[in-house]
């Protein structure tokens, strides 16, 4: 069996990591306590937050100890951003943001068995550290220039950062220090944008107990033309389903660019890297098939919302364009694709026509438009050429009497709510 670095490094999980050879051999003599944070910055986890979930499953299933922090007290103050000052949040709001981000991370690791995970909150060491001990204890061991130098800071100095982000650094390096102490942890990971977070923590251990410990950080995962991965036109892709439905989870994934579905694969996937190889060959060979692309959300939109759900979005996604039943889709999964696509509410007492419907949901600009793609064959509902521009979207032609899906052609696609 490979060694779990050489698995995240053939799956390019690997930027950044502090003495290689002492993080390999510290892995190898025994199963080791390691630590990953998520600050209550919303009410849920999105994609980049993944990939470090399933970096800390990989980690768990070749024994390791799994810590999910989730900062109650950094989430108050706020990691510097390079765009300005955060805006911060209640402490009720970051309170119960607390617990739907503990109840979330802790579905994608195992609470129980020998590598059991544990769920920590860093709002239990410090909400009752006073200044003076903190200012001590931790910010001694902080040379002020240093933190002027980190890359985050210095790009903030002109335009002006608060004591309290330019302080961030100091908490979260006192996380790794309390881990170190009450769990024997020994790794924290991580993006490569907290890189100096992170190792600010190893600094921080070596000064005030005198013990080596060890960092590792993921990249950043981005798009062909080097823009983050996991923002759409809609906005951010959350786990979260109340957020972004598994159907938009799954057109997410089904979207991805074919130079980076073999990247995706590896990172946020648990098929053998022999699997992501043939789907890969596959793809070259024929590309149009999107089979890699398919495999990609299938397996995602699974591990985040379940084989139900996975195959309920798969179905909406061949469905809508008339390779499966739409009457098969549960009313939500079809809700939910079709909000997605634009739809538009109508109200039954006004009797709507499929040229109104036409109109309503954008896919042609007036009636006539509307009288013409009809009279040539290209307007469907539900999948069904429309023959007549009167037809009244009542009654049976309603999917779960409240939608229709309207499609121009091929692959213009939107729909209506009636009621």
């Amino acid at each position: 069996m490979a060694h779990v670095l050489d698995d995240l490094d053939a799956r390019g999980l690997i930027a950044h990591s502090t003495d290689p050879d002492a993080l390999r051999s510290a892995l190898s003599a025994g199963p080791i306590a390691f630590y990953v944070g998520f600050d209550p910055t919303a009410p849920s986890l999105h994609i980049g937050n993944l990939l470090q979930l399933l970096t800390a499953r990989r980690l768990q299933l070749a024994g390791h100890k799994p810590l999910l922090l989730v900062g109650g007290s950094t989430g108050l103050v706020g990691d510097p951003k390079e765009a300005g000052e955060r805006i911060m949040n209640t402490k009720e709001t970051v309170a119960e943001w607390v617990e739907h981000i503990r109840a979330q991370a802790s579905a994608f690791v195992d609470l129980d068995g020998p590598s059991a995970a544990t769920m920590v909150n860093n709002l239990d060491w410090t909400a009752g550290l006073s200044t003076i001990d903190f200012l001590r204890d931790i910010g001694k061991h902080f040379p002020v220039n240093r933190m002027l130098a980190r890359d985050v800071v210095s790009s903030r100095l002109d335009a002006g950062i608060s004591y309290t982000e330019f302080s961030y650094v100091l908490l979260q390096s006192l996380d790794y220090l309390e881990l170190h102490r009450r769990y024997d942890c020994v790794l924290q990971t991580g993006g490569s944008d907290q890189w100096g977070n992170i190792t600010a923590g190893v600094e921080l251990i070596r000064r005030a107990d005198g013990d080596k410990v060890h960092a590792l950080a993921t990249p950043l995962i981005t798009k062909a033309d080097g823009t983050k991965f996991g923002k759409t036109e809609s906005g951010t892709v959350w786990l979260g389903a109340e957020l972004t439905s598994p159907y938009a989870f799954y057109q997410s994934w089904i979207q991805a660019e074919d130079s980076k579905v073999g990247e995706y694969l590896r990172q946020f996937t648990f098929l053998d890297l022999s699997e992501i190889e043939a789907l890969e060959a596959e793809h070259l060979e024929k590309p149009g098939l999107r089979a890699a692309q398919r495999r990609l959300a299938t397996e995602v939109t699974t591990i985040v919302h379940g084989a139900e759900e996975a195959a309920a979005a798969e179905l909406a996604s061949s469905a809508l364009f008339g390779r499966g039943e739409l009457a098969d889709l549960p009313e939500a999964t079809l809700a939910a694709a079709l909000r997605e696509a634009g739809a538009v509410d109508l109200k039954s007492s006004d009797k709507p026509t499929v040229v109104d419907a036409l109109v309503a949901s954008g896919l042609v600009d007036s009636k006539s438009a509307a009288r013409r793609a009809i009279a040539d064959g290209g307007a469907y509902v539900n999948n069904e050429r429309v023959s007549d521009p009167e037809t009244v979207l009542t009654g049976d032609i309603l999917l779960h009497g409240t939608w229709a899906v309207l499609r121009k052609g091929k692959r213009a696609i939107s729909g209506v709510s009636v009621s």
